[in-house]
């Protein structure tokens, strides 16, 4: 299925662009993150890239908080 930007309105850009930002702020942040052993970074990044949406509500409520704070 192609998708044909031209014809999409801003209401439904902005539809797909928040759930793409959050992926990519998600995969970022991940990224950046230190986390108690490297496995559990690995997890979560691939949890982001497997099920994008889903990945991304599973990691702000549980992975933000397995977070090692510096």
């Amino acid at each position: 299925m192609m998708l044909f930007i031209g014809n999409l309105g801003p209401g439904e850009l902005l539809f797909l662009a928040i759930p793409f930002l959050l992926w990519i702020w998600a995969l970022l942040d991940v990224l950046k993150s230190n986390f108690k052993d490297g496995a559990t970074k690995i997890v979560w990044v691939l949890v982001i890239i497997l099920l994008p949406f889903l990945g991304v509500l599973l990691y702000l409520l549980f992975g933000r908080s397995q977070r090692v704070v510096i």
